[in-house]
């Protein structure tokens, strides 16, 4: 039987808090001022410091608006460095609404399968309701961006300009989610009736075409080929005339982001093992999501070596946490609670993934690392919420937020050890579809972060 909090208990909390000095003035400051500037590390930001020994950008920052699109955003950004660099451009952009299209075409393709292949299992099973729940979300991983890539080619964004709902995703969401969980309903009503899953497939082949529609009105027609020409920053007139999606990806993406690979570090899990999530994927048939379990030094190290070597990185953290966005600035220690409250939260890393309070919910690009005789101090790093934050839109991730909660990079396997290569070939453990190592691909890593 549960035990009740007594009338006694209550008193003698009310008597130590109200004796207590050093608790009641900060009672007094909480509850007149918000509690992340009274508990802001003032040592810690008196310390900043925006200088590295490793800067590679010299180009602006992007901006995904209100939307989820980061890992779409922090995946083009990655490409556009080599573009820039073979067109003599000091500024371009692949298009991020056309990548943004594709991914909710075969997203919704894929999860209706999902629901075609589960449709042996209650409605009210885990995993059913974990893709009834996010339908058609704008977050997703690195694999999924290539899948999409590989499969539809990329556009300059002059070929396929923003959108008002490619840029503020909120009605497209609410709608392609409705019609996505409609269609899903029609597919397990089919074969309840006794249909064959030849004929679920039939239908939703049909109903794909509504899916076209709503995204077609909503963000443009994708294009087939299109014009290109530019001036570069000689001024020099470059054309190429007409070219597909695939041809443009081809000629001007310079790195071979198929051989990239992901690693984590997820300390709930064994390391130099390989591991994937139920159901995270967008393209039926594309090569699946999966990641290598590492150290957070070994994941330092291969970040700081590609970074030396010229090229960015592109990462998953949880975004929201220790971070202050005004001054675009991430420390472990940036706000501190427990010594402003005088209590012990108590919970590490691996025990704020297990017990739900961290998560992916934010990918961006490493563009630079500062390091001393002593090691790595700090990194830098382009996000997407344009220019406002930090230093024109670049933030400063000190290193102890690193360690606490960055949780991926997509590296090239010639930057892995053998061990690491030899632990690719490890078969994936597969993690249920809720994993918070499959956070990103939902809505919460750009919408409400983009609004913090």
């Amino acid at each position: 039987m549960s035990r009740k909090v007594t009338k006694k208990e209550i008193m003698r909390l009310r008597s130590n808090f109200s004796s207590d000095d050093k608790s009641r003035i900060v009672q007094n400051a909480v509850t007149t001022t918000t509690v992340s500037e009274v508990a802001l590390s003032r040592e810690i930001v008196a310390n900043i410091d925006n200088s590295f020994s490793t800067k590679i950008d010299d180009w602006k920052v992007t901006n995904q608006k209100s939307s989820g699109r980061c890992w779409l955003f922090a995946t083009l950004n990655l490409m556009r460095h080599g573009a820039m660099e073979k067109m003599g451009l000091k500024d371009f952009e692949f298009s991020q609404a056309f990548v943004h299209f594709w991914d909710k075409f075969e997203r919704a393709n894929h999860n209706l399968e999902a629901i075609i292949a589960t449709s042996d299992r209650p409605l009210d099973d885990r995993t059913i309701g974990f893709i009834l729940d996010h339908p058609s979300e704008d977050g997703g991983q690195w694999n999924m961006a290539i899948n999409v890539i590989n499969k539809h080619g990329l556009v300059p964004k002059s070929a396929y300009p923003e959108s008002q709902s490619s840029s503020a995703t909120a009605w497209m969401n609410m709608n392609l989610r409705l019609l996505v969980r409609s269609v899903a309903s029609e597919l397990r009503g089919i074969i309840d009736g006794g249909g064959s899953v030849k004929d679920a497939r039939a239908h939703k082949s049909k109903r794909m075409e509504d899916v076209w529609q709503l995204l077609c009105i909503h963000l443009g027609t994708p294009p087939t080929k299109f014009d290109w020409q530019w001036r570069d920053k000689d001024n020099e007139f470059h054309s190429r005339g007409t070219m597909t999606p695939d041809e443009f990806r081809d000629e001007f993406v310079t790195i071979d982001f198929n051989d990239y690979v992901c690693l984590v570090n997820d300390p709930r899990n064994p390391q130099m093992q390989t591991y994937t999530v139920d159901f995270l994927q967008n393209v039926v048939g594309g090569p699946p999501v999966e990641y290598l379990n590492i150290s957070i030094e070994e994941m330092k190290n291969i970040t700081r070596k590609i970074l030396e070597d010229g090229t960015p990185v592109w990462m998953g953290c949880d975004v929201g946490k220790q971070m202050h966005r005004k001054l675009g600035l991430w420390d472990a220690k940036m706000f501190e609670f427990e010594e402003m409250y005088g209590i012990e939260f108590g919970l590490d890393k691996g025990g704020r993934l297990n017990y739900h309070h961290s998560l992916m919910t934010h990918a961006m690009l490493f563009t630079g690392v500062d390091v001393d005789n002593k090691g790595t101090r700090r990194w830098r790093v382009e996000n997407s919420w344009g220019k406002n934050g930090g230093v024109d839109g670049y933030y400063t991730m000190n290193d102890s937020w690193f360690d606490e909660y960055m949780f991926e990079i997509a590296a090239p396997k010639s930057f892995l050890s053998k061990e690491m290569l030899a632990a690719l070939e490890t078969t994936p453990i597969v993690l249920p579809a809720w994993d918070p190592m499959g956070s990103l691909a939902c809505s919460h890593c750009g919408e409400d972060n983009q609004n913090r």
